[in-house]
């Protein structure tokens, strides 16, 4: 494992993005379980572009540009859904009560689409996974799946730190209603700019 592979992921994988914000937005309003449960969900919504990348759809969704619009605007869609719902304290930073508790499988459901429906992930690992399998590597797939993997593993370390640090300050954010009001307004605002940062991706 080159370290220069390593690097670059490490960077890619803390840089702000969807999984960062669903992440931080867990373990806010829902602890450090939670956070862990979101920081899962969102990396197993890495293994549909993985898969796509080794099987070499992604190269037909680089091309096909239907295929890459029609996918990029249900992500661009998801994404406004999810800013609308932080606002409407139904979604994201809704603070968890015994009374509406939510569950596991539906918030890795939520981070998993979020992943899903991001056809930058699928040309992200088209372009960026085989410059460090060699021309004369006697099994490319292997090696992808490898460091597919390894970039997976990364992904879910460095969200469940994001995680475990918002959910450190959860009770400080839970007992100033001002605090969450602007947060609620930050998430939303940064989803929204995802959405419209997806919307403006060229392939």
């Amino acid at each position: 494992m080159s370290p220069e592979f390593l690097i670059t992921s490490l960077i890619v994988v803390a840089s702000p993005g969807t999984g960062v914000l669903i992440t931080l937005a867990a373990g806010l309003s829902r602890g450090a379980r939670a956070s862990i449960v979101a920081a899962f969900g969102c990396t197993l919504g890495i293994l549909p572009h993985m898969v796509a990348a080794i099987s070499g759809l992604a190269a037909v969704l680089h091309a096909s540009a239907l295929a890459f619009q029609t996918i990029k605007y249900l992500g661009v869609a998801y994404l406004l859904f999810m800013a609308w719902q932080v606002l409407k304290e139904k979604g994201a930073l809704t603070i968890e009560t015994k009374d509406t508790p939510k569950s596991a499988r539906q918030m890795i459901v939520s981070a998993i689409l979020a992943n899903v429906l991001n056809p930058k992930l699928s040309i992200f690992f088209f372009a960026f996974l085989p410059q460090f399998v060699g021309h004369d590597e006697a099994t490319p797939i292997a090696r992808m799946s490898e460091l597919s993997l390894v970039f997976m593993l990364m992904t879910f370390g460095v969200f469940v730190i994001y995680g475990l640090f918002a959910a450190s300050i959860r009770n400080h954010v839970v007992s100033r209603p001002a605090i969450l009001a602007w947060m609620r307004r930050v998430f939303a605002g940064a989803f929204v700019a995802l959405g419209a940062r997806l919307a403006l991706a060229e392939r």
